[in-house]
């Protein structure tokens, strides 16, 4: 099992704000948001425990009972230091835990591969830190401001969180510094002073603990970019075929068409929204409306084909996909569709949740060829593109 303390009762004075600096909005989330979902979303990682200022733990839990986590989690009392904030913490820690992850809960930046690499190497060196390499030269200068040293850059690291370390040990090197009066800049620091040997994971550059309103700009940055990168677009194409007859309603596009004769089918036969369905589901690889909207279970029999798009809707978001677009023509000899397209639209775009720019519907004959120019039936082809992005 593997335990990861998110430590969150900072208030962050640097960043100028009247409330604590993880609960401030980053990309539609808030930053301590984007740093639990991090740590959830880690194979590894069994449960978590967060602390916060006593006066927070409220809106903090409010706060994570929203998020739906995929593990236990519990919210813990900090204390007037961040390592008196983990030792509360630990006490909390179950026994069956072999592993324990110390975050810092204003690092919403670090990635899920990350808190798994730490923990793999703690598995195996009982200690690790994820931790970049110094960019800088970096200088040792006296009271005075006089230089006296200046050491091999080759051999400093910029400590980051994720740490990970065994269980006992961590618990040992926290009462080791409670006894001694210890306060130490970060976790590993207490680990070291008990001689325990502590492995270096290499981190990122951009996961970088939020301390300025410029951090949160460079945050709001990358994410943006993340999330750009993590966009698949699929496309899917669509046919279908409904035969003409008399004493039935013509239903194109949700729409009720003065006519004749009606599509013949066991739903409403819109053989516009079925030619769209089938694209929407082939683009996201689901089979088809035979498969998900069988003409053999009698729930179907006459329903709307507009309400059938609407639940290919929920199975796409299901499978985490949104329609992005969509591209229709319809083929019919008569009646005459120009009056009723900009409706099908606005019908179809409402069923699929999106903006009426999204949707194109066109119609044309075949000029007399064919059974649509014979007026034997109708037929409508139709391109769909949907888009996942995988936070």
């Amino acid at each position: 099992m593997v335990c990861v303390i998110i430590a969150a009762a900072g208030q962050g004075k640097r960043m100028g704000s009247a409330i604590n600096k993880v609960l401030l909005p980053l990309a539609g989330k808030s930053v301590l948001a984007h740093t639990v979902h991090a740590a959830c979303q880690a194979e590894a990682v069994t449960s978590i425990i967060l602390t916060t200022a006593a006066e927070e733990t409220e809106i903090v839990s409010k706060l994570l009972t929203g998020l739906k986590l995929s593990v236990p989690w519990q919210v813990v009392a900090g204390g007037s230091e961040r390592q008196y904030s983990i030792a509360n913490a630990l006490k909390a820690v179950e026994a069956a835990a072999e592993i324990v992850v110390v975050h810092d809960g204003a690092r919403p930046l670090a990635q899920p591969s990350l808190f798994n690499q730490v923990i793999a190497a703690a598995r195996k060196e009982q200690a690790a830190i994820a931790a970049v390499p110094v960019k800088d030269t970096i200088k040792i200068a006296d009271p005075s401001g006089l230089v006296t040293g200046t050491p091999d850059r080759h051999t400093l690291w910029s400590v980051q969180t994720p740490q990970a370390f065994d269980r006992k040990i961590l618990v040992s090197a926290y009462e080791q510094a409670r006894q001694d009066g210890y306060l130490g800049t970060d976790d590993a620091a207490l680990v070291e002073r008990l001689g325990a040997k502590v492995k270096v994971v290499p981190g990122n550059y951009q996961n970088i603990k939020i301390t300025t309103p410029e951090d949160l700009q460079f945050a709001e940055a990358v994410i943006g970019k993340r999330q750009e990168e993590k966009v698949m677009v699929r496309t899917g194409i669509g046919y279908d075929v409904h035969r003409l007859v008399p004493e039935r309603k013509l239903i194109l596009g949700g729409v009720e068409i003065p006519h004749t004769l009606g599509l013949e089918g066991h739903s409403d036969a819109d053989v516009l929204l079925h030619a769209i369905k089938d694209a929407l589901l082939g683009a996201a690889a689901l089979g088809d409306i035979g498969r998900h909207f069988p003409d053999t279970d009698g729930r179907y029999k006459g329903i709307s084909s507009l309400k059938l798009l609407g639940e290919v809707r929920e199975i796409l978001s299901r499978n985490g996909y949104i329609a992005n677009n969509i591209d229709a023509t319809i083929v019919a000899q008569k009646p005459k569709l120009a009056a009723y397209i900009t409706q099908m639209n606005a019908n179809i775009a409402e069923a699929l949740g999106v903006a009426i720019g999204q949707v194109n519907v066109k119609a044309t004959t075949t000029e007399g060829l064919g059974f649509a120019g014979q007026g034997e039936g109708m037929a409508a082809y139709a391109t769909a593109t949907i888009i996942t992005v995988q936070v």
